[in-house]
């Protein structure tokens, strides 16, 4: 765990140079827009360790799989999101002296990223080999408000000396990545221009054939005053660049403005596209930076009106919750349907930034409640459309009619995940799909989704858990052999419980979906059971055999639900029996000694309950709770969230906050020694889930809002805001008082602590606390 990062409620600091955490800096500062984003290397370069990324969304490449041994049935690519040409490049030399803070003496040195605007700020002094001292302060951002555009403001000031200031601003497309399985490079050029001082770069990817242009254009200004210069043009493949050498005194600041573009073919015609381009770069030019920056900073005030999560009394807890919310809506907007959101965002290469599970399990309870319900609906909407891609990834595995299991990590809805015990045995992920549906529904009481989009899609599922699992005549139950739960430190499972489980609930609540559509439009039930030709007698009769049926490990002696067979019998030591040298395990023990061990990466049974805590009584979740998360070591970013929740429902306070710190701080702090690969983005909704299921209490049943808040000790309050179904509610607690505003022109029928109220419209409601 570090402790490097100043703590400030609205911004992430980080004053002094520190080289050993830079990779973890570039991912932590990383700036975007939903449309694109980058880490936050530095402009000028650097010859240290650094890991070089720029990403636009939805631009991808199907990377050849790379494995020792081909198994029938991987995926022959893995998708990765790819690092895109780099915009922010300049070089700059004093007398023929390149600027690189790794070959300087550097002080002053202090990185802000301000989350309340969404700006990178950085300064620092640096002192060259031939004594030559220069003083720059550098601020960028990704504009949310145009999110094809970025511009730079560059300022260096000579501070001991007169000199010939060297001055190189570039567009590379000419840029790889580094988990590329084969060192491939893969975009080629269309086509590079250069004129006076702007440049631009149409690059395309190979095999998908995504077209990208980018573009800059920049000026300089010296005593406040636009300096008139015509730089030397240089082209190589992929590459151009436009350079100035500049006679500066002593003292006197120099300014670089740079504006930039970065434009796709997921949106513009290939033939329009570097009109496009110069024309957003035109536009930004003319707009000037500060105009650009005021626009930045309202865009933000808006995004921040309606989802802020304030504490007091807390800097440590409110940094990280800002954090988090920051990071995912400069992920996803939701304005483009046809993208979703890597686990690492804009942030790193890591899991090739395409979509996993997690998007239904930790970000869809986000954008529910925090943004317009259509964002929320279309994330389920890009599942259906690649519901025929569903069906053939099952086919490749052997499973027949209409059976569909949803990718691991896709793209486009193939599978491309290549470790076999993922690959073909992470299955729980099909019950994240249908689960996600159920949660939506239940949210925002669109019941219409069902009928357009949701029952197909559950049926396919169904069809899926109908044939994975197998009768056992000795059990006289059925059973799911051969799985990977979300405890991924087991591998090739009898019967994890939570996969049986889920995999019941999919098939009960797909019943009654179809009793739903059923009784409210007969029609359009006669079209969906044509379309997906479902059996109504033989499926119905199978299903319900296996919901009756199934096997669910359980251990009456000790009151708790079994991970999966075979679990109590390892040797049941508790991560209190750990040394501290052995953590993390994924980076210190061997792969065979974690598969032996008791230890847990993530919730397992836990995951379950949590989800479905309605379904078991307190004294269950208890027992549960008490006898597994003494032995997870919370390795995955997705678990310390779930325990939260699960601890602050149970009134273990101490645990619930020590969770929520966690998962708030966890790539603030580097929990996980893995920060330098990238932001967890995914994971960050499970903190605001932490913070607002956890500490706020808030659940939806039978169509109302509920709310247990509870505050921690330290804290003097926190407030939250969210909406639902038309209504936008705000929840602010004290120590004495919890106060639900409607701010909204509606009423609101919700319970407190189990107690029903009728909120008016625009009205508030206090009530006292209740021990939980």
């Amino acid at each position: 765990m570090k402790n490097y990062l100043r703590h400030d409620e609205w911004s992430i600091i980080e004053e002094g140079f520190h080289p050993e955490h830079n990779r973890i800096s570039e991912s932590v500062f990383s700036i975007g827009n939903g449309r694109m984003g980058q880490r936050a290397n530095f402009e000028e370069g650097y010859g240290g360790e650094t890991l070089q990324g720029s990403y636009v969304a939805g631009i991808y490449y199907p990377d050849k799989t790379r494995v020792g041994w081909w198994k029938n049935g991987y995926p022959e690519y893995f998708a990765k999101v790819l690092n895109a040409p780099n915009w922010i490049g300049l070089k700059i030399d004093i007398d023929g002296e390149r600027l690189d803070l790794a070959t300087c003496e550097v002080s002053h040195f202090r990185r802000v990223l301000n989350m309340k605007e969404g700006i990178l700020e950085r300064s620092f002094q640096a002192r060259l080999k031939s004594g030559k001292e220069v003083k720059v302060h550098a601020t960028r951002f990704c504009s949310i408000a145009d999110d094809e555009a970025g511009a730079i403001r560059y300022s260096i000031t000579l501070l001991n000396t007169s000199g010939v200031l060297s001055i190189t601003s570039f567009i590379d497309a000419d840029v790889v990545n580094q988990d590329s399985n084969w060192e491939e490079r893969f975009w080629r050029e269309v086509e590079a221009k250069t004129k006076k001082n702007q440049g631009y770069v149409t690059a395309e990817t190979k095999k998908t054939a995504f077209q990208v242009c980018t573009g800059m254009k920049f000026t300089i200004f010296q005593n406040g005053a636009e300096t008139d210069f015509t730089p030397f043009h240089t082209h190589r493949d992929k590459y151009v660049e436009c350079s100035i050498d500049l006679p500066t005194k002593k003292g006197v600041e120099t300014v670089v403005y740079k504006y930039a573009a970065v434009v796709s073919s997921l949106n513009h015609p290939v033939d329009q596209l570097m009109d496009h381009c110069k024309e957003v770069v035109k536009n930004s030019a003319k707009k000037g930076f500060e105009q650009m920056r005021l626009e930045q900073a309202a865009a933000w005030a808006r995004k921040w009106e309606e989802a802020d999560i304030r504490v007091d009394g807390d800097v440590a807890a409110q940094q990280g919750i800002r954090f988090n919310i920051f990071q995912l809506y400069q992920t996803y907007t939701g304005e483009d349907e046809r993208l979703n959101i890597g686990p690492k965002g804009f942030t790193g290469e890591k899991y090739g930034g395409s979509t996993y599970w997690d998007t239904e399990a930790y970000c869809i309870p986000f954008y529910m409640a925090t943004a317009d319900q259509h964002v929320a609906r279309q994330l389920l909407v890009y599942r259906h459309k690649q519901l025929q891609k569903a069906i053939e990834n099952a086919e490749k595995l052997g499973f027949t009619g209409g059976a569909a299991l949803y990718p691991m990590v896709t793209m486009n809805g193939e599978e491309c995940h290549n470790e076999w015990e993922i690959t073909f045995e992470e299955i729980h992920r099909n019950g994240a799909i249908a689960y996600a549906i159920y949660d939506y529904v239940r949210y925002t009481g669109d019941h219409g989704y069902l009928a357009e989009y949701g029952l197909d899609v559950l049926i396919a599922i169904s069809r899926f858990w109908a044939q994975r699992v197998h009768f056992s005549e000795r059990k006289q139950q059925y059973v799911m052999h051969g799985v990977t739960g979300p405890n991924e430190y087991e591998n090739n499972v009898n019967n994890n419980w939570y996969t049986n489980y889920i995999a019941v609930w999919c098939l009960k609540y797909t019943l009654e979906s179809i009793d739903f559509v059923q009784q409210q439009s007969a029609k359009r039930w006669k079209e969906i059971k044509a379309a997906t030709r479902f059996d109504e007698k033989t499926e119905s009769t199978k299903w319900q055999d296996i919901i009756k049926k199934m096997h669910l490990p359980q251990d009456k002696a000790l009151g708790i639900y079994v991970q999966h067979e075979g679990f109590l019998d390892k040797d049941l030591l508790t991560v209190a029996d750990l040394r501290p040298e052995d953590r993390p395990l994924n980076q210190k023990w061997s792969w065979d000694r974690i598969l032996r061990s008791v230890f847990i990466k993530q919730a397992d049974v836990l995951q379950g309950l949590y989800l479905f805590e309605d379904q078991f009584n307190e004294a269950t979740l208890r027992r549960n709770f008490d006898f597994y998360e003494p032995r997870t070591v919370h390795e995955s970013s997705l678990s310390p969230c779930v325990h939260a929740i699960l601890a602050a429902k149970l009134g273990k306070k101490e645990k619930a906050y020590e969770m929520y710190l966690r998962t708030a701080r966890l790539d603030l702090d580097d929990y996980n020694n893995d920060t330098e690969d990238g932001c967890h983005i995914t994971s960050m909704a499970g903190t605001w889930m932490a913070f607002v299921k956890g500490f706020g209490g808030q659940r939806v049943y039978n169509d109302m809002l509920h709310f247990s808040p509870y505050i921690p000790e330290n804290w003097k309050g926190y407030s939250f805001k969210i909406r639902f179904r038309g209504m936008f509610i705000e929840v602010v607690v004290s120590q004495d008082v919890v106060q639900i505003i409607n701010r909204s022109k509606q009423s609101a029928a919700l319970k407190v602590y189990g107690k029903k109220y009728t909120l008016k419209a625009e009205a508030t409601l206090k009530v006292a606390h209740a021990t939980r």
